[in-house]
């Protein structure tokens, strides 16, 4: 197969659906696919310089953006005339933007099939920046149903979505296929050297991993840091990822406190294997998500986790099963769960045991499978 994937950006570029794309495009070419993807010339933060490459067997194509809406939203029309060749499927990535209505037009004129992956991108729209709430009006009445008129298979990462999908039109032509985690995670790292490495002597350690989005919330665990730091010197905080607006307030919270450090980005699945196993507690405390894949790789690491319930968490997370489910900003309750996973051993192993055998349903394998199966139905 000739298989396209189209997304806003693609590695470098650090987050959860590029991830997505990565492990997809992967598999694709170990089986003998010709696999591209087409982004834009865009890392969220500079222009890329190089606009084709072939990384790690993938053919990359960076088409040239116009301008910014948002940290996250670019407008690039080039790739109606930077789509070129002939695919059997192109595969899209993250409902909400232009680019899918793109895809479908092409896909009418070409000939090929069109699969698109949601992503669950829907949060109300009182939290979004202000210039961007016009064209998300105009995504809910106008932009999101025709798209999905050209779409000939939907794939939705949780259940939650499927109303939201069904006002789209997307009733008959949704497969629910949710996010995977990798083999490595499973594995125990033989010499963990990540506390050492960065200079945590605490007996405990609480993680954040993710994006430093306002989304995620990581403020709210720094506060809760500093309550339970005022109690407790064993307990040592981290947050890994990428500032996208909320590193600032991180950092200025936690400044001064010596068990709390804001380490930015971690690459490599080896590091964050070791990352993962070396912490005690997995706190995602976001106002949104959907089905994050951090939720999974932190299961496949026999972490405790302590999670907000919304959108796709609470289809995959029972609370008092899997950890504890807190409502969004409920500094108390949050500060409360994490100290009682860490003071309980028993109920720690209870939640390992559970996360880790959960987590074999969604080994990436298994969900590329599944994501194949489609693209052959469409074909036949």
């Amino acid at each position: 197969m000739r298989i396209a994937h189209v997304n806003m950006f693609y590695i470098p570029t650090f987050g959860g659906v590029e991830q997505v794309m990565y492990e997809l495009a992967q598999r694709q070419v170990k089986e003998g696919h010709e696999v591209h993807v087409f982004c834009c010339d865009s890392d969220k933060n500079k222009r890329i310089k190089i606009k084709e490459e072939i990384i790690e067997g993938v053919h990359v194509h960076r088409l040239p953006y116009w301008f910014r809406l948002s940290f996250n939203t670019f407008f690039w029309p080039s790739l109606l005339w930077g789509l070129k060749g002939k695919f059997d499927i192109v595969h899209s990535h993250v409902s909400g933007h232009d680019y899918i209505l793109f895809v479908g037009i092409l896909a009418k004129l070409k000939g090929f099939k069109h699969v698109h992956t949601t992503h669950c991108p829907w949060t109300d729209i009182s939290f979004r920046p202000a210039k961007l709430k016009f064209f998300l009006i105009i995504n809910d009445f106008f932009l999101n149903k025709l798209s999905f008129r050209f779409i000939n298979k939907i794939v939705s990462i949780t259940p939650w979505e499927l109303g939201i999908l069904n006002k789209y039109g997307g009733k008959n032509k949704t497969e629910v296929i949710p996010n995977g985690t990798d083999k490595i995670l499973f594995k125990k790292v033989k010499k963990n050297n990540f506390k050492k490495k960065n200079k945590i002597k605490e007996k405990k350690l609480v993680l954040f991993f993710g994006r430093l989005n306002p989304t995620k919330g990581p403020e709210k665990l720094a506060q809760v840091a500093i309550e339970i730091s005022k109690e407790r010197k064993d307990i040592a905080f981290v947050w890994v990822g990428p500032d996208e607006g909320k590193a600032n307030e991180v950092e200025n919270l936690i400044k001064g406190h010596k068990n709390m450090k804001y380490l930015g980005p971690i690459r490599g699945k080896e590091n964050i294997a070791e990352m993962y196993q070396a912490a005690d507690v997995y706190a995602l405390p976001s106002y949104r998500e959907g089905l994050p894949l951090t939720l999974f790789e932190a299961m496949a690491s026999e972490l405790p986790i302590v999670a907000s319930p919304v959108n796709g968490i609470p289809y995959e997370m029972e609370d008092g099963k899997n950890g504890f489910l807190v409502e969004y900003g409920d500094l108390k309750n949050l500060k409360k769960r994490i100290l009682e996973v860490l003071d309980n051993p028993k109920l720690a192993k209870k939640f390992s045991k559970n996360n880790f055998e959960k987590s074999k349903d969604f080994d990436w394998d298994t969900i590329y499978k599944r994501y194949m199966k489609e693209y052959k139905q469409l074909l036949v």
